[in-house]
């Protein structure tokens, strides 16, 4: 994403070396850690659903990093208080905000990375060996068609399979580091979602609105989680929770082209695939009735081949079953009797 975006062609053998100045270890240790449970909560969706589905089945700490409102608030719906949530906070170092003042190039933090490392800390700390994350299967889907450039290469399950091998050889076998919502995709999600109303007006997923902890209302991110959740949850309420209609919002246009596949090249946002949004669309078209369809959905059917075609590709969606992950198999049967 780094190289795409500057126009950078690297040479991947001599771009960057690294080297190690300290003690090098070569052999993991043991840490003997329990079979309790610690779940990273952001304050989406996605950590909603892994909240509801497993803290009242485990021991569980909630983990945040750099507390927010609706991290905070999902935790405490969820009931936990605050000796049951590990707070992590993390600074930019003002050198970097200086270097962005002078032109340096600036990079996308793989802030699901950061996250990976930071757990396996409190993992250590609190003797917890599963780290349950909630990134689905669609994060591995190429935010740019033919290509392996991925937005949410750190959600991937590339990562997650790298990031488990490097642990266990390196640092300790004991973690077990895995994504619970991995074998489900956004559309099964949003449903499970959509059945957690004491959530609804304390989440949020939004980038742009995170340090006022609301939701902006005119980016990518916005859209899609007003897209991938409309299926399930009544239009009046959906208007209620984002603070408008986003489909009535005709500059969103381009960002729905983006997201529904019209262009070549997703949001470099956490979105989503695009047969995801097709089939969300198609299933809020489906049951759309006699009222006049708000701009965004008038477009949409106006130059989608795909607008009234969904219906097999929305029902396969929501039964499907990924079966690339690592989940255990105590795991693995909590998840499937939920959908």
């Amino acid at each position: 994403e780094f190289f795409y975006l500057n126009s950078i062609i690297p040479d991947k053998l001599s771009f960057m070396q690294i080297e190690c100045a300290g003690e090098t270890f070569t052999e993991p240790f043991d840490i003997y850690l329990d079979n309790n449970l610690i779940i990273p909560v952001g304050g989406g969706k996605d950590s909603v659903v892994t909240l509801e589905l497993l803290s009242h089945q485990f021991d569980t700490l909630a983990l945040i990093m750099n507390p927010r409102g609706a991290s905070l608030y999902t935790a405490e719906v969820a009931g936990f208080a605050r000796d049951r949530i590990i707070e992590i906070n993390r600074t930019i170092d003002p050198l970097l905000l200086e270097l962005n003042k002078q032109d340096f190039l600036n990079g996308h933090t793989p802030f699901s990375a950061l996250l990976a490392f930071q757990c396996l800390l409190a993992s250590t700390l609190t003797g917890r060996r599963h780290i349950a994350l909630s990134n689905e299967s669609s994060a591995n889907e190429a935010t740019i068609v033919d290509t392996q450039i991925n937005h949410q290469y750190s959600k991937s399950i590339a990562f997650e399979a790298d990031f488990r091998w490097y642990a266990a050889r390196y640092i300790s076998p004991d973690f077990n580091y895995f994504s619970f919502l991995r074998p489900l995709n956004e559309l099964q999600i949003g449903r499970l979602f959509g059945g957690f109303h004491a959530y609804f007006d304390v989440f949020k997923s939004c980038n742009v609105g995170s340090k006022t902890d609301s939701w902006c209302g005119h980016c990518p991110k916005c859209l899609f989680a007003f897209i991938i959740l409309s299926p399930f949850i009544s239009r009046i309420r959906m208007v209620k929770i984002f603070g408008k209609d986003m489909f009535a919002v005709e500059e969103l246009w381009p960002f729905l082209r983006q997201l529904s596949g019209l262009d070549d090249i997703k949001p470099f946002e956490c979105v989503g695939t695009v047969d995801e949004v097709n089939s969300a669309l198609h299933i809020i078209l489906a049951g759309w009735g006699e009222e006049e369809l708000p701009v965004l959905l008038l477009r949409y059917t106006e130059s989608s081949s795909l607008a009234h075609n969904q219906a097999e590709l929305s029902q396969n969606l929501l039964n499907e079953f990924n079966e690339d992950h690592f989940l255990q198999d105590d795991f693995l049967s909590i998840l499937k009797e939920a959908i």
